[in-house]
């Protein structure tokens, strides 16, 4: 519960700094093309509101919706739907008196904060703490492979080269690599030779729909150095020294697998395969709720990796910020791209505010924060940009279409469009939360 509160948390707190700013982004060009703003809202305010004050021609309040937020500028057609005002002469500070190009720049002012934003956040987030990653090359001991990436054509112990004959530097980038550029082939070292994995069209849906396929192999050694209070090893015979080698006849190679297992059998009894001053012994134990046998190991080492840390100064961080800015975009829009190939089933992947929340780490982490929400604000940039009607790209289009052809969309065309926008948006939203419960019901989430 502690772990939902706190992602929970996170996502308010992220979304509720990303509304404002770009919400702000409209307002700021709003006012310096002299337009009225009536209001500016965190979160919606169907029939009232949390919070409301008005400051000169604008009221500023909190909504009780937490579902975005908006500016209202007079003379435009948007969710509000207020007919009555257009039905008024234009005024010349409405919306709609304005040039093209004025309204075009009002319109895109929200993404255009966001994307801004996204590479402040990765530029301060490089300068504090600088970028620390698993070089693919270090994970020497091969990796560890789940059913999906048996499935896929992976073994246990195999080493990743590279992804259609081109090196990935970052372990971690190695599967999204395989995703956005729809790789056909993984070249792995597999018992001292080369070999190609195929990657097909129904392998890139499993990857999509996995949490994890397979994770640097970690190697199993495991020996007893002390016992912690109310140990159920200790009470079964485990002494100082042993050393353990598997649970009911499997032994391992990998630490990861031995992890897998032991938390599988959670409240079971157990035979523990030790060895005792050179020889085989079994001991039979029962696990509690928790799965720990309680004790510390003798081998662990914080560093089985060697990790790569970059630290960047000042004045560094500003390129490598924008770097990673533009990457996170590209690599999002080629994400997207993906659910316009059904063969891929990336569509079963979208996901509402659930999946969105889970991104986030269950502890409170500044860096993670910091990263989640320049990621999101490059969702909600590119999202908005959609040539959706009652989102700012449908807006957009109309006015591109105006700046080009000269002629300005009827009113009441654009009051049916926005209608029908938001009925699409709202088809969205559902089907994605939609989503987020079939998984929460099977399991997968």
């Amino acid at each position: 519960m502690e772990a939902i509160l706190v992602k929970t948390a996170q996502l308010l707190l992220s979304l509720s700094i990303l509304v404002v700013l770009h919400e702000f982004g409209h307002f700021m060009f709003a006012r310096l093309f002299k337009t009225r703003v009536e209001k500016f809202y965190l979160f919606f305010d169907p029939w009232f509101s949390l919070f409301k004050v008005k400051k000169g021609e604008t009221e500023y309040g909190v909504g009780w919706l937490p579902l975005g937020g908006y500016v209202k500028i007079s003379g435009m057609i948007d969710e509000s739907m207020d007919k009555e005002a257009m039905k008024l002469p234009p005024k010349p500070y409405e919306f709609r008196s304005k040039p093209a190009w004025q309204r075009l720049l009002i319109m895109v002012g929200g993404v255009l904060m966001n994307f801004i934003f996204a590479i402040l956040i990765y530029v301060g987030v490089l300068y504090a703490w600088g970028e620390s990653y698993l070089p693919t090359a270090n994970a020497k001991y091969g990796i560890v492979v789940s059913e999906v990436g048996k499935e896929i054509g992976f073994q246990d112990g195999d080493k990743i080269l590279s992804v259609d004959g081109k090196h990935v530097e970052s372990f971690s980038k190695v599967i999204p690599t395989i995703v956005l550029d729809a790789a056909k082939t993984v070249q792995v070292e597999r018992n001292g030779q080369s070999v190609d994995v195929e990657i097909s069209d129904a392998d890139l849906a499993l990857l999509l729909k996995s949490k994890e396929v397979f994770a640097p192999g970690i190697p199993f050694k495991l020996g007893v150095e002390s016992f912690s209070k109310n140990s159920v090893g200790e009470k079964a015979g485990l002494k100082v020294g042993d050393e353990v080698k598997g649970i009911d006849g499997n032994y391992y190679t990998y630490y990861n697998r031995w992890i897998q297992d032991i938390k599988s059998k959670a409240g079971e009894d157990i035979v523990l395969n030790i060895e005792r001053n050179g020889e085989p012994m079994d001991i039979a134990m029962k696990l509690g709720d928790d799965a720990a046998i309680g004790f510390v190991n003798s081998h662990y080492k914080a560093d089985v990796f060697e990790w790569q840390t970059i630290n960047y100064g000042f004045f560094e961080s500003f390129p490598e910020g924008i770097r990673r800015g533009v990457e996170t975009t590209g690599d999002y829009l080629k994400q997207f791209k993906l659910f316009f190939k059904p063969e891929t089933k990336a569509y079963e992947s979208l996901g509402g505010f659930a999946t969105i929340g889970n991104i986030f780490p269950s502890t409170w982490d500044w860096e993670s924060f910091w990263n989640m929400t320049a990621f999101i604000s490059i969702i909600l940039a590119i999202m908005n940009l959609l040539p959706i009607p009652a989102l700012d790209g449908g807006h957009v289009m109309f006015l591109v279409f105006e700046m080009v052809s000269g002629k300005k969309p009827g009113e009441k065309f654009l009051e049916y469009a926005q209608i029908v926008g938001m009925v699409i948006l709202l088809a969205l939203v559902l089907y994605a939360n939609a989503n987020d419960i079939i998984k929460m019901i099977n399991g997968t989430f």
